[in-house]
């Protein structure tokens, strides 16, 4: 296996495949861009050294994410050459493993989504199975016992060179704030191997799952459990925790956990509610939960706050990149009503955004005079003690930062971005009363 691993043709998708996920330095600060030129001169001395079991994986660099809730997530940043090995081994591995894995798994694998798995889930609850055993598992990448991992691995991958390689990047220390910190147990998010490494460990809860004849969905460590009554939901759930407990050795996390009913549930950023259409009684339909739309909103406040040191077109081109992610995510959610309340305030804060970097009174009059503004009004609008935001949402804004001036200079809404996605609307634009926004 180690000499597929090798071959010139996998280390190129490989290098390829790293360079096109780009990715932050390590710790000996070689940028992704590098790559190329460290191939073509060290090539045959780093297969040497794989081979003949000489290499040695450098330290990761540990960095903290904001995870929400005020909690941080530790990623771990391997080198760019680690990456581009353990990139290398994936894309042969990955074959042993992929077709063993349940259809229910939905997470990091080829020509299968998030979007599936939330259409699974749904049809579950629609077909009846409305007691929802929702499982958190605290941690579940720093938790990961290396010996059973490696045990797992071990059925599928004989060659020992492979095996060596894969033990010392589990085992390689991790630098967090300058100290280096011993690594016995967990997989770094942030290597190309820790998605694969994650599945084949929790196969072992979908091949339990799937003994017992339940309705479930997979992706990553998110995971729930679909029944028809609590006593089951409870008894299920009982079963689960045990057997994580004792065979994975994986933690609950209990806050998190509980059994839910659909409305009160939520899984990889959606929610569901009640669907009052003719003949479709006990019937349930998507949307975005709370916590995706706050992080929108967190988001876009944080590429349109005045403060923020950029020009207009760099505003645009981030703002364009937000929207297109999350409307690409959650196109399937009954979304169309906030995003047409959304987009006319994003528009008031870049109007806003504009307000404030016209600066001096003066600038602002004869910008305002430009704008087809009366040069009386223009002044004293230029001087007014209104605060800018009111001013953003004043007529004076709305009439000459108009939509079609906005859209001329970059601009576009997520409604149209979701009209371009998804060109088969199902749902009428306007469920409930709405006033229109400019």
């Amino acid at each position: 296996m180690i000499e597929q691993i090798l071959t010139g043709k996998n280390l190129l998708r490989a290098m390829y495949q790293v360079q096109k996920n780009k990715g932050s330095a390590g710790v000996d600060h070689m940028p992704v861009t590098k790559l190329s030129e460290l191939m073509s001169i060290n090539r045959e001395e780093l297969k040497e050294k794989v081979r003949s079991g000489n290499y040695l994986p450098q330290a990761i660099l540990g960095v903290e994410i904001p995870k929400g809730s005020g909690k941080m997530r530790l990623l771990g940043i391997p080198t760019v050459t680690d990456r581009l090995l353990q990139q290398a081994v994936l894309q042969i591995i990955t074959a042993k493993f992929e077709f063993d894995f349940s259809d229910n798994s939905f997470g990091f694998r080829p020509n299968r989504s998030l979007h599936q798995a939330v259409i699974k889930a749904q049809g579950y609850i629609n077909d009846g199975y409305q007691h929802i055993v929702d499982i958190d598992l605290k941690t579940f990448f720093d938790e990961v016992d290396h010996c059973h991992l490696l045990q797992l691995l071990y059925r599928k991958i004989k060659c020992s060179e492979t095996m060596r390689l894969i033990r010392r990047w589990l085992r390689a220390p991790i630098l967090i704030d300058g100290k280096l910190v011993k690594r016995r147990k967990g997989v770094p998010q942030g290597s190309p191997l820790s998605p694969l490494l994650s599945n084949i460990m929790l196969h072992e809860l979908d091949r339990e799952l799937e003994k017992q004849g339940l309705k479930f969905i997979r992706y990553a460590d998110d995971f729930s459990i679909y029944t028809k009554s609590k006593a089951t939901a409870r008894r299920v759930g009982n079963k689960v925790y045990k057997f994580l407990r004792n065979k994975l050795k994986l933690t609950i996390n209990r806050e998190k956990s509980g059994i839910r009913r659909p409305v009160h549930f939520t899984v990889l950023g959606f929610g569901f509610v009640p669907t009052y259409k003719k003949g479709e009684r006990g019937k349930y339909q998507l949307v975005v939960s709370d916590k995706s739309w706050k992080k929108l909103k967190e988001k876009l406040k944080t590429i349109t706050r005045k403060t923020t040191p950029m020009s207009f077109e760099e505003r645009i081109q981030k703002l364009k990149e937000v929207q297109k992610g999350w409307v690409n995510n959650f196109r399937m959610a009954s979304i169309l009503v906030k995003l047409h309340d959304l987009d006319g305030w994003i528009r008031n804060r870049l109007r806003y955004c504009i307000w404030h970097h016209w600066k001096k009174p003066e600038k602002k009059r004869r910008s305002l005079i430009r704008l087809g503004v009366q040069q009386g009004q223009a002044y004293a609008w230029s001087r007014s003690r209104m605060g800018g935001w009111a001013i953003a949402q004043s007529p004076i804004l709305r009439t000459t930062i108009t939509l079609e001036r906005l859209q001329k200079r970059g601009y576009e809404s997520m409604l149209d971005i979701y009209k371009k996605i998804s060109p088969q609307l199902n749902e009428p634009l306007y469920t409930r009363p709405v006033r229109t926004v400019v």
